[in-house]
């Protein structure tokens, strides 16, 4: 992706190195929070699967540590990042003025091992996630290369810019009140029709994710696309379940099969159009 020389958002707060710590809850809608779901399925994840839970619990947790300085690698990639967040502004800014609505940016946190955020702490574990709490997306840069070395993503940089995008889809979905919605509509469903609706919020922000790149056709370079898809096919909850337990389960999906997740990417690509992502409508939900 051609990224080098353009605008870096100035709404991005660099946190790596940094040591942190306090109160534990993970939350927000983050594309890899399934990673710890799958890793339930693995006995020697246990302690990964309770630090989870603690969260949740809201108990107390520290992170120590001297800062680390950042190597010239690190920095490059926090400036891809940095750029791209700004396409991501100029993008959704546009739209939502051609909607006849006003874009309310968020924010964008890079973080390493540990996070401090407005709906509590998290590990590196969690992924990239957003907190709603906060409005912010934060971002372990290191995931990616764990996305592509233990789930087979195809890798590259726009694997990380469409991972950023579908994390400021959720901020979309906050900010439309969508999120919001979809949670008062999983009231008194059982378990499996309520992820029914989880999966539905995700795959609108890969959608989302795909308007976005549509948008930003004059920085795409050859294999752009490619390496987006793949990404997307690599965190499929049946390629995950798959993978680590050999089956998979459909009842237990929360983001999406690898084919739904690249077609509502490839539809929002293909469209451009906002409007046209209305993932729940699609599943039978009248959200």
């Amino acid at each position: 992706m051609k990224w080098i020389g353009n605008r870096q958002s100035d709404n991005v707060e660099d946190r790596r190195g940094m040591s942190g710590g306090g109160k534990a809850a993970v939350g927000g809608g983050g594309l890899v929070i399934v990673f710890f779901l799958v890793k339930m399925f693995f006995p020697e994840a246990a302690p990964l699967l309770d630090t989870f839970q603690q969260n949740q619990a809201g108990q107390q947790t520290e992170q120590t540590g001297e800062p680390v300085e950042l190597t010239a690698e690190q920095k490059e990639t926090g400036d891809f990042a940095k750029t791209v967040f700004a396409y991501t502004e100029d993008t959704f800014g546009k739209i939502f003025q051609e909607n006849g609505l006003q874009y309310e940016q968020p924010k964008m946190v890079l973080f390493s091992d540990a996070v401090e955020t407005a709906c509590g702490s998290a590990t590196a574990a969690s992924g990239p996630f957003y907190c709603p709490g906060d409005q912010k997306v934060y971002m372990d840069l290191e995931f990616f290369k764990e996305l592509k070395t233990r789930f087979g993503a195809q890798g590259g940089d726009f694997a990380t810019a469409y991972v950023i995008a579908h994390e400021v889809g959720h901020h979309i979905q906050t900010i439309l009140g969508t999120s919001n919605k979809m949670r008062q509509a999983q009231q008194g469903l059982s378990q499996a029709e309520a992820n029914k609706l989880s999966v539905c919020l995700e795959l609108q922000a890969d959608f989302y994710a795909g308007v976005w790149a549509k948008y930003n056709s004059q920085y795409l370079e050859a294999g752009d696309i490619d390496e987006a898809l793949s990404a997307a096919h690599a965190v499929g909850d049946d390629a995950i379940q798959s993978k680590m337990q050999g089956h998979f389960q459909p009842d237990t999906f929360t983001h999406g099969t690898s084919e739904q997740r690249k077609y509502w990417f490839k539809k929002g690509f293909s469209t451009g159009d906002m409007n046209q992502g209305n993932t729940f409508q699609d599943a039978g939900f009248d959200l």
